[in-house]
């Protein structure tokens, strides 16, 4: 007899999550088609490139499992709230094609998820044309199907993403970043956003303010944790899996965590070579394997994954104030989902 083989944690998370994001990419195209008709057929190509090239649809997922959390059925046909809540969704995951586009021109990035980017394959112009699109249609989801409160903490979270990345780009020039600098910038970068999914489908769904902090607060840890393991993923990921080259964020000059704690803890010597290939533009595009191995003689990788890890932790822990048979499927997807934060290779 055959030994069976059990599928994996993954393989689980993705089989369980799978029903949902199915109608979210549903959702995402019937939206597209009706909101561009009439436009000009350079904009649906566009969108279509860019939006349906891959992509793990975290945000909006993390939206609909909110308003499970909070009483939406999947099993009650006849629940007005559905359509509310899919739109809702696919808002969060418009605005983050907004920025992906928009980063691919500022970054001058010209692969994305293994492919070129919609900056490679269609020019600058209709990259930021696209993008700029792509944000107007989120506001507007978010307006109609959220009402005014729920598009208050969509545009806080989106101003946060734009001081985020002023920061970031301040942290750049900085070379003595702190892990308090750096947590600021990313909170504003990506756990506000994450966080907000959260807390609107949690709103959308009439909620109480405890459990619209509990889903907020695990949002943003799950959105700061996500962060650490994308820089993580910079030095030490696989080009084939990320579909982006290693050692973009030195080639850069960008101050992420690995680096911070390593600068933080290095004797003189090696801090002072640290310095030196940051500090000049030959040494950040020659300099990445030296770089690396300093990072990895002060344990800045290892520390940098327990902090995500303990993050994760207390992600998890705050949904304690949901309980009962009901919430157990939906707690156990979000657990999983933490989980597989920690775990990603792409």
């Amino acid at each position: 007899m055959a030994d069976v083989v059990m599928p994996t944690p993954k393989e689980q998370l993705m089989a369980a999550i799978a029903p949902e994001v199915a109608k979210i990419e549903q959702s995402m195209r019937e939206d597209l088609q009706e909101a561009t008709a009439g436009a000009d057929p350079l904009l649906s190509e566009v969108l279509n490139y860019g939006v349906f090239n891959g992509g793990k649809r975290l945000r909006p997922l993390l939206l609909v499992l909110a308003a499970r959390l909070c009483g939406l059925s999947s099993r009650n046909k006849k629940n007005k709230n559905k359509n509310k809540i899919y739109k809702l969704a696919i808002a969060f995951e418009y605005l983050h094609g907004a920025t992906l586009f928009h980063d691919d021109v500022i970054d001058r990035g010209d692969m994305r998820r293994g492919k070129p980017s919609v900056n490679k394959e269609f020019g600058a112009i209709a990259a930021i044309l696209g993008g700029d699109f792509l944000h107007s249609r989120s506001m507007a989801l978010v307006g109609e199907y959220g009402g005014i409160d729920a598009l208050k903490i969509f545009c806080q979270a989106t101003n946060a993403m734009v001081d985020g990345e002023f920061l970031q780009l301040r942290n750049a020039q900085n070379y003595n970043v702190s892990e308090d600098d750096y947590f600021a910038a990313i909170k504003g970068k990506t756990a506000l956003l994450i966080a907000a999914t959260c807390e609107i489908g949690a709103l959308a769904m009439g909620a109480i303010h405890t459990q619209q902090q509990a889903l907020g607060e695990y949002g943003l840890s799950l959105g700061t944790a996500f962060q650490i393991i994308d820089d993580l993923l910079d030095y030490q990921g696989d080009a084939t899996q990320t579909g982006k080259a290693v050692g973009n964020d030195f080639q850069e000059g960008k101050m992420t965590l690995p680096l911070i704690l390593a600068l933080s803890t290095a004797n003189g010597e090696d801090r002072e070579r640290l310095l030196f290939l940051l500090g000049n533009e030959s040494g950040r595009q020659e300099g990445f394997s030296e770089v690396y191995a300093l990072i990895e003689k002060y344990d800045g990788f290892v520390v940098s994954r327990r902090r995500a890890e303990s993050i994760v932790a207390e992600a998890v822990a705050g949904l304690r104030v949901f309980s009962g048979d009901e919430c157990r499927p939906v707690l156990s997807v979000l657990n999983a989902l933490a989980q597989y934060v920690l775990a990603r290779k792409k």
